[in-house]
This record gives C-alpha cells, structure tokens and sequence, in this order.
C-alpha cells in the first residue's frame, strides 16, 4: 500500500519545481543578455566601421579637393603660359594674314546681358578688324565648340565691336587628333607650336569665318 501524500511532500515537490524554473528563467535571463551583449557589441563594431568608413571618406574628399585645385592651378598656368608664347606673336602672325593688328589685349572680361560672364584670352584689334582668341594647354574638341557658343554671343557682351568684323582663333601647345582640321572647318585660325614660337598652322586657301 503506497504511502500518503503529504502537504510537506507537496510542498517539497513544489519548491524544486520553483527552484528549476528560477534556474530555467536566469538561464534565460544570461543568454538573453548575451544576445544583447553581442548584439551591443556587432552594432558598437558597425559604428566603429562607419565612422572609420566617414573618415576615410572624408580625407578621400579632401585629397580629391587639393588634387583638383592642383590641377586647375597647373592647368591655369599652363593656360597662361600659351597666352605668354601667342601674344608677342600675334602682330606677326595675323600680319602675314592680311590682317594688321595694332593692338592687343589679354584676358578681356565683360559681363553679358544676361548676368553671365565672358573672357577673351586675348583680343587683337585692327580698325575695323578684331581678332578673338582662344589659348589652352591642350585643345579639345569641346575647347573648339565653347569657343563658337562664345563667338555668337561676343557683340552682345563687347557691343563697342558690333560693328567690327570678328574673326575666331584657337591656340594649343597639344592639339588633340582631328581637332585641328574640325577647327579649320569652323572658320578658325589654328595656331599650334613651332619650336620655340608659334605659327598659323591655316593654309593659304583658308577663309575666317567672320561671327556675326
């Protein structure tokens, strides 16, 4: 015959179950703060990252910045280095032309009627004649074309030359393939490097364009 069961026993029984579900709730309590501990940890990781991948960046951004400005600034030189070779030149070269300057200057700026700016390297003046120039260190194709967009707008933004006849020349110590004939085709004067001056590299059958 088994043995009654007693309130003590109950009891007992009760407190172990108590005691395995305490152990059960801080073993869970322990893993849940594990998993918030490494989850802590991977998101502490990521923004450790995150700041290292925004710093990075950020000196990437500035090496970018000085570098572009060194650029601009060699490139800007250069310019003005070709501006320094063609100018003395200009009288001579436009002389055996036909066309007699008596007068030059160097980075003409008038403001359009529009508010945008327009810059001429140097202009060369000859009564009723004048000359727009165009020098760069490399001419390009894109050079070529900016320099017609300014040529039409030039009256307007130099109307003391409305009535002159305005001719177009572009100047390049490097000249990129093709970029010299596409000139030509658009009525410029192309002027490139001759040892250690410059010359019309237009032969004698070209006509100017004169812009209107």
């Amino acid at each position: 015959m088994s043995e009654a069961i007693t309130i003590a026993d109950i009891y007992k029984l009760f407190e172990q179950t108590n005691v395995a579900l305490e152990q059960s709730r801080a073993e869970f309590d322990r893993s849940i703060a594990q998993s918030r501990a490494e989850a802590d940890r991977r998101a502490a990781e990521a923004d450790r990252r995150a700041a290292e991948a925004a710093l990075s960046l950020a000196k990437l951004e500035k090496t970018v910045e000085r570098t572009s400005k060194a650029v601009d600034g060699l490139t800007t030189r250069w310019g003005r280095f070709v501006e320094e070779l063609v100018r003395p030149a200009v009288v001579r070269m436009f002389r055996d032309r036909g066309i007699l300057i008596t007068r030059t200057m160097e980075r003409v700026r008038s403001p359009l009627a529009s508010g945008a700016p327009m810059e001429i390297d140097i202009l060369g003046v000859n009564g009723m004649k004048v000359v727009a120039v165009e020098c760069k260190s490399r001419l390009s194709k894109d050079d070529v074309d900016e320099m017609c967009d300014r040529l039409t707008k030039f009256k307007a933004a130099f109307p003391e030359y409305a009535q002159y006849t305005l001719y177009g020349a572009v100047a390049g110590i490097e000249i990129n393939e093709g970029v010299d004939v596409y000139a030509y085709r658009k009525g410029f004067f192309v002027i490139r490097t001759n040892g250690e001056s410059v010359e019309i590299a237009n032969d004698d059958k070209f006509q100017p364009l004169a812009w209107g």
